[in-house]
């Protein structure tokens, strides 16, 4: 009868299990199926169980059951791009939340109507659900989570390419207090802040958003969300051509990801262990039943049997605890390792760090000296103009020189930080290295005939007329070679010579070489005589002056050209360098471009400035150099009033400050173009790192000055754009 009633339970239990859960395995077996579906990308299979959820709700009557699988099917639409049917659905889960106590959902689904808003650019619409969001989070003591519901806004204002609200709404978010509740949303946001900084070129942000997002990463022990802060980092640092950084961050990146594998796989070994000593449990059980049933009749075998298992059983413990062990050690060497690159990773941020400082504070100071150094160069060029005395010409010729000379030294310190720092570009453009070798030799037949020198150029024939490279730091780098040869050479030889080294394909491989027959260079210092600020010896750079930067710049230019320079010198007997540099080879004609045309005194004639400067000796020095070429000038000593001044008058140029007060050059130009198209703007400025002459135009500026403007280079370009008026 016993086993009578154990059977009738057993045929029973699961039909009435069956009637009694019906009402919530249905949707907890749908959702399953669904989250299945969506885990292996099956879209429109996860749409239709979750409608066959929600009619299943609908018609039991579970109403915040109801809302929950609507609100579901607005986030799967919305995932798919299908903003329309998102909305719908959206909307419907909220109507279907009214009825029922205020749940957590629904201020989610509040949010998604703003974020699909947003996606949409409906950006108004979406602020206002926004708001409602974060009401509903405040009414259910839960605001903590609202810094969640911004990073998805952020991120879909991101998705919509509104870059200025993306980066407004994620500094919002880490500008909030630290706690646990909010870490990993201000983690997320640092770290998408670096990536939009990085997509819009501001490096420096960038790198310190990185930076903080690794700092948070550390802080909430998240090695999946560290791995990817460390790839995007990689990335960065791909993108600025740093290649060896860009390997370090990313071979960290495979480290971490190794670690996070081998901690599952640690996971599935010890679960597979705990089933086989489960199953052995259960066979061993088996056996003993058995045993009893067949008595003693099979003793000895199910006896050896036991303690073959036993046995067994005995030997994967022993090796399940060796490698237990040996995985502990290995975890820990790899933990010290970890640490050791962690802080060789901080230390190499820390000399980056200390190199970019380096760099910004000779550029500021290299800037704000032009300003000084103009009114010096500019007064002494006035005085001169001036008829001076015959006793203070002499006096005046020397504060010129001495003004030329911190000119020179000023451009060459911010040429190597521009090479330094990455921020200097490679032209390809066709030019005539005979041509450009024959006008430096001409340029510099003054400065051989003062120290009594021959200037010779050998030219190689063979070498093709037209290439294509960088003319400009070509130049650069000869004219610097030579003055040097010329400076330490006296009654002597120089030679510059050009030969073509190899022609393969379309490219064709030009030897240099650039000897004198001066001082030379001791054998000890020909190491050092490419570093900053080396001369060889005091006395040296007291007998030939000079700012030891030349060959620093000569080495640095041709190493990003592609090629390498070599030194051969010898005291008393001269010095030979020497290089080879990739040029490619241009077939086409080379356009022959007309010479600029010198200015005279009458295309100045009845011309009216506008000079917008907020510097008095500036101001005074610029106006003084225009009125004796009989240019009537006004001055404004702001960008504001200037913009306003020029809606009522008209002037025939514009020479524009870039650094005012209140709004800068910049900002101003851009203002000036929305009403006046045609005037000429000519941008003055002590360029410093982070400008550029592209830049600059870009902002709608005709042409560029520096600070401090040589005269003819400045009556010059006001010339040319009056001729073009």
């Amino acid at each position: 009868m016993k086993h009578y009633l154990l059977i009738l339970i057993s045929f029973f239990n699961p039909f009435l299990y069956s009637q009694a859960k019906k009402s919530t395995d249905s949707i907890i077996y749908y959702n399953k199926l669904a989250n299945t579906n969506l885990q292996n990308k099956k879209y429109d299979q996860a749409v239709f169980f979750t409608e066959k959820s929600i009619a299943f709700c609908a018609s039991n009557n579970k109403s915040e059951n109801l809302a929950n699988q609507t609100f579901k099917l607005g986030k799967i639409y919305y995932n798919l791009g299908n903003y329309e049917d998102a909305l719908k659905n959206f909307h419907r889960s909220v109507s279907l939340f009214s009825k029922v106590k205020p749940t957590c959902t629904k201020a989610l689904a509040l949010h998604y109507i703003g974020v699909t808003n947003t996606a949409k650019g409906n950006y108004k619409t979406a602020d206002i659900y926004y708001t409602r969001a974060e009401n509903l989070l405040k009414k259910l003591n839960i605001a903590d989570s609202a810094e969640i519901l911004s990073y998805q806004k952020a991120m879909a204002f991101k998705a919509n390419k509104n870059f200025p609200l993306a980066i407004q709404t994620f500094q919002s978010i880490i500008k909030k207090p630290d706690n646990s509740s909010i870490l990993k949303a201000k983690t997320d946001a640092y770290y998408q802040l670096g990536l939009l900084e990085t997509q819009l070129q501001q490096n420096d942000s960038a790198l310190f958003y990185f930076d903080n997002a690794l700092e948070m990463s550390a802080k909430n022990n998240d090695l999946a969300q560290k791995s990817k802060i460390v790839l995007g980092i990689s990335r960065y640092y791909k993108k600025n051509r740093n290649f060896d950084l860009a390997y370090s961050y990313l071979d960290e990146h495979y480290q971490i990801e190794n670690y996070i594998l081998k901690i599952k796989n640690a996971k599935l070994d010890l679960n597979e262990f705990e089933k086989f000593k489960k199953n052995q449990s259960i066979s061993t059980s088996l056996k003993r039943e058995s045993e009893e049933k067949i008595q003693l009749k099979t003793y000895r075998y199910s006896k050896l049997v036991s303690i073959l298992a036993i046995a067994l059983i005995s030997i994967l413990s022993l090796l399940s605890l060796a490698l237990y062990k040996n995985n502990i050690i290995r975890n820990q060497n790899n933990l010290l390792l970890r640490e050791k690159n962690k802080e060789l990773i901080l230390a190499k941020n820390k000399a980056e760090k200390a190199s970019r400082a380096r760099s910004e504070f000779l550029s500021t100071v290299s800037h704000e000296l032009r300003t000084p150094l103009n009114a010096i160069n500019g007064i002494t060029h006035l005085l001169l103009e001036d008829s001076p005395k015959k006793t203070q010409l002499k006096y005046l010729e020397s504060l010129k020189f001495s003004g030329n000379y911190l000119t020179t030294f000023i451009n060459e310190i911010l040429e190597i930080n521009k090479i330094d720092s990455t921020k200097i570009e490679i032209e390809n453009i066709s030019f005539n290295l005979k041509e450009l070798l024959f006008n430096i030799q001409s340029s510099l037949k003054e400065l051989a005939a003062a120290n009594k020198n021959y200037f010779n150029l050998e030219i190689d024939e063979t070498i093709p007329d037209n290439l294509i490279g960088d003319p400009t730091k070509l130049s650069q780098i000869i004219l610097n070679l030579i003055n040097n040869a010329l400076k330490f050479t006296q009654n002597g030889h120089v030679s510059v010579i050009a030969k073509l080294y190899a022609i393969e394909d379309e490219s064709a491989i030009v030897y240099f070489e650039i000897v004198d027959t001066g001082i030379g260079i001791p054998e000890d210092k020909l190491q050092t005589v490419f570093e900053s600020f080396s001369q060889g010896s005091v006395e040296v750079n007291r007998k030939y002056g000079g700012t030891g930067l030349g060959l620093t710049i000569v080495k640095k230019l041709i190493e990003l050209l592609g090629g390498e320079i070599k030194l051969k010198s010898e005291v008393g007997k001269g010095s030979a360098f020497t290089f080879r540099l990739d040029f490619r080879i241009n077939k086409e004609p080379l356009e022959i471009k007309e010479e600029a045309k010198s200015y005279n005194d009458r295309q100045f004639q009845h011309k009216s400035i506008l000079l917008i400067e907020d510097n008095k000796i500036n101001q005074m020095i610029t106006r003084k150099m225009l009125e004796n070429k009989a240019i009537t000038c006004e001055i404004i000593d702001n960008g504001e009033d200037a913009v306003e001044l020029l809606k009522v008058k008209k002037f025939d140029m514009i020479l524009m400050d870039v650094h005012l007060p209140g709004i800068n050059g910049t900002t101003a130009t851009k203002q000036i173009r929305e009403f006046d198209k045609t005037t000429p703007i000519i941008a003055l400025t002590a360029i410093s790192l982070d400008e550029n002459r592209d830049m600059l135009l870009s902002f709608g500026m005709n042409d560029v000055i520096t600070k401090p403007f040589a005269p003819d280079e400045f009556y010059s370009i006001i010339a040319k754009f009056f001729d073009k008026n």
